[in-house]
């Protein structure tokens, strides 16, 4: 089955030279089932390639997705055209009402700033309060998950003395998990952060169980069953070549940067990039959405309840 997305997003026409299934709402409507309902709180600056991303990767399950575009009511962007947000994305204070299978937030470029000092903090958290009666299954990724579990379990975030970039080696901790079927013992995640979470903190936090984790770059996958979320702090949905973008713009505008750890062959950045996760972020994104389709309720007025 395809994933539901406008005629004119952008991410329609990537997707479908790329060989995944996409239909127009036109085409969708023609068909006699109930898509899964799968929104994306985007709260990074380049709006259109964060779509592609995530939209890549829930378009490549055998079910019908349709995919809604969110934004914080007040926050405005820079970077990107306001016709394409007024085009495709929709206020949080416009869906509230709504009820989704599954939820999407994104990372942001913000982790220098304490989480109180986020100007849309506020309205995120009542976002996070409403995934408790209106989203069957969350999934807060890079800082979206920092701030997840920062708000329903008191985890702090700490600032690293330098950026956490490149792709590092995580173990799986829990082959038996249902997120984490098909997993290698072992997999290569992209990494690009300036702030850690500690596993030991974690660890004293009632509910919490870490799923994959690096020696390198600590805890990155943890599953808080009782509020229905997953925590990703890596960027299973990183593009071959977003590192390299990072990187050369860092070099560009003269701030002092790494070169991104075993991504390189030989850490060679005159080379082309290799990917060496792909398939890893198919089965994790491939897993969560099988998992919301074997729970949610048909009726969707039920989620939640």
């Amino acid at each position: 089955m395809p994933i539901k997305l406008p005629a004119d997003l952008p991410a329609f026409d990537v997707l479908s030279r790329e060989g995944v299934m996409v239909v127009s709402d036109d085409q969708a409507a023609r068909q006699d089932i109930r898509p899964l309902r799968i929104a994306l709180l985007n709260l990074m600056p380049k709006k259109i390639q964060t779509e592609n991303q995530f939209a890549r990767l829930i378009g490549a399950t055998p079910l019908q997705i349709e995919f809604s575009l969110i934004r914080m009511s007040e926050h405005q962007t820079k970077n990107t055209a306001a016709e394409h947000m007024e085009s495709f994305y929709r206020p949080f204070s416009e869906v509230k009402d709504q009820k989704f299978d599954g939820l999407i937030i994104t990372g942001a470029p913000i982790e220098h700033l304490p989480f109180p000092d986020v100007t849309y903090w506020d309205e995120l958290c009542e976002v996070f309060a409403w995934t408790q009666t209106n989203v069957h299954s969350t999934f807060g990724v890079c800082w979206g998950g920092m701030a997840m579990i920062n708000h329903f379990h008191g985890v702090q975030k700490h600032m690293l003395n330098e950026k956490a970039f490149g792709c590092f080696r995580h173990k799986n901790l829990a082959p038996a998990s249902p997120y984490l079927r098909g997993f290698s013992d072992d997999c290569v995640i992209p990494v690009s952060r300036w702030t850690e979470m500690r596993q030991s903190e974690i660890s004293q936090s009632e509910g919490l169980t870490t799923l994959l984790s690096s020696d390198d770059a600590g805890p990155c996958l943890v599953e808080d069953a009782k509020h229905r979320a997953l925590y990703i702090f890596n960027h299973f949905e990183y593009d071959s070549g977003t590192l390299k973008q990072e990187y050369d713009r860092d070099v560009a505008e003269g701030t002092p940067i790494n070169v991104p750890m075993n991504y390189y062959p030989n850490d060679d950045p005159s080379q082309p990039p290799q990917n060496r996760w792909r398939s890893h972020a198919h089965l994790l994104y491939g897993n969560w959405i099988n998992e919301i389709y074997q729970s949610t309720p048909f009726d969707s007025d039920l989620i939640g309840a």
